[in-house]
């Protein structure tokens, strides 16, 4: 376990110091791309995180070849090397997208090549366990089509995903801890082997991400971009393919009649296929209802829309950072709920409560945000200008008696009512017109909605009564 968090610490550190140089490289090669219509972001942003995201896996997959447990990952597998080449094809894909721009088709056909360059080098799928039926052991054409649509289907899932600031890096790293802990569960655990490929992917996922979040948390400083989200959900399918058809699951009903026994009867056959699906669900998801989306419009599939799931969240009142902290809660929850489930069916009750009540919490924080109401019995008791109208309109607009000190201060400065309007409380003269003239009232009320107000006037997407009056101040005192 040290030699796994050492790798994961050192891939996060070499990230994160290279993120910087890499940040006033794009800059100064013009990897800035203009704003379009579906970003949320305002200012222009470079891209090209990827680089210090590669450069932070090599440096971990180099440490890690020097350590005493881990190091006989890379003598007694070829699957670390498969990684590299594969990573290296997708990256070098990503970093001429991120510069130039890249065809959606050519970008699939690499990313099928990157693919299949790790299925040559032995990273594929050999036998699947299949429910009812057991262990079915794959062809080798079988097992490179199903590898590479694992593959295919983690990058664009994870590439999908990756539309607000820090909100793919820290997916993956939730996805990458659960995988973490359950391939160390398996390997470990089991006694198979002292140190896992599956697991050493885990850990240097985990790194790449934790490195580069500090750059890329709203608002971001530099964009991972293709060559980084392409990159990151490589390594993930990486991780999956070398946990689900690897690994014998004959060589854990060897241990019988002990407590590793009791613990192979917790874990499903068929949940070392499930648990990366699950993993990667919410971006999944949201893949495929882009999918549909899409070509129900006419559009193509791989056309980039402001229909994701993020941008649901803050089209319904949502900030930024808790749109991207509600989808790190729902990332957590299926991945870690997934997990607990494989290994402790004893306490199953306790685990399905806890995620069901934990998903019902999540559904409420998906719903459009207003100002809570106040019931009908409290307002009798608060003051006059407090109480909303009958419909929804500030309590000004309906004769509301004002404050003593705001009459005055109404007085002074040649208002006859300090009542701002339904629309916008922009304060009105005796004669009717805005503080700005009729025009700009006129052109301000034709385009503003009524706001449902609450308490003093707050609304969910309006302003505030109290706080938009204007007052003079009364300088002599």
């Amino acid at each position: 376990m040290r030699e796994y968090l050492l790798t994961l610490c050192v891939t996060a550190a070499v990230t994160y110091l290279l993120t910087g140089p890499v940040r006033k490289f794009a800059i100064a090669a013009g990897a800035m791309p203009e704003i379009r219509a579906r970003d949320v972001h305002r200012e222009p942003t470079p891209r090209l995180g990827g680089i210090a995201m590669f450069g932070g896996m090599c440096a971990g997959l180099v440490v890690a070849s020097q350590l005493t447990n881990i190091g006989v990952v890379f003598t007694l597998s070829d699957e670390p090397r498969a990684l590299l080449s594969g990573a290296g094809l997708i990256w070098l894909l990503g970093v001429l997208d991120d510069k130039w721009g890249v065809d959606a088709l050519v970008k699939l056909g690499g990313q099928m090549i990157a693919a299949g360059v790790m299925v040559l080098q032995g990273l594929t799928i050999l036998w699947l366990p299949v429910p009812g039926v057991g262990n079915v052991a794959l062809t080798p054409l079988q097992g490179t089509l199903l590898t590479v649509a694992l593959v295919v289907i983690t990058i664009n899932a994870v590439n999908f995903v990756d539309g607000l600031d820090g909100l793919a890096s820290g997916m993956v790293c939730i996805a990458a801890a659960a995988f973490f802990m359950y391939a160390y569960r398996i390997w470990y655990g089991y006694g198979i082997e002292a140190a896992s490929p599956a697991t050493l992917f885990a850990a240097v996922l985990m790194g790449m991400c934790l490195g580069f979040l500090p750059h890329n948390m709203h608002p971001a400083r530099i964009f991972m971009g293709d060559s980084g989200s392409m990159l990151i959900g490589l390594v993930l399918a990486a991780g999956a393919v070398s946990i689900t058809g690897q690994v014998d699951p004959d060589l854990m009903v060897q241990h019988a009649g002990s407590e590793r026994d009791a613990v192979h009867t917790m874990v499903p056959l068929y949940m070392p296929l499930l648990l990366p699906l699950t993993i990667i669900a919410v971006p999944f998801a949201d893949l495929v209802m882009a999918i549909v989306r899409r070509t129900w419009n006419g559009q193509s599939p791989f056309a980039a829309d402001r229909g994701h799931l993020h941008h649901r969240l803050l089209e319904i009142g949502h900030s930024h950072s808790r749109a991207v902290l509600i989808m790190y809660f729902w990332s957590a929850l299926i991945a870690f709920g997934a997990v607990a489930f494989s290994v402790q069916s004893s306490s199953l009750v306790i685990v399905l409560m806890v995620v069901l009540l934990s998903a019902m919490g999540l559904v409420i924080l998906l719903l459009p945000r207003f100002t809570p109401r106040v019931p009908d019995w409290a307002l009798r008791w608060a003051p006059p200008r407090y109480r909303p109208g009958p419909a929804g309109e500030g309590p000004a607009a309906h004769g509301a008696e004002p404050a003593p000190g705001e009459r005055e201060s109404a007085a002074a400065d040649g208002r006859t009512t300090t009542a701002s309007d339904a629309n916008g409380g922009a304060p009105r003269t005796a004669s009717g017109a805005g503080a700005d003239g009729e025009a700009d009232a006129d052109a301000t009320d034709g385009e503003r909605e009524p706001a449902l107000a609450g308490l003093h006037g707050s609304t969910a997407i309006g302003d505030r009564h109290r706080f938009t009056r204007r007052r003079k101040i009364d300088s002599a005192s």
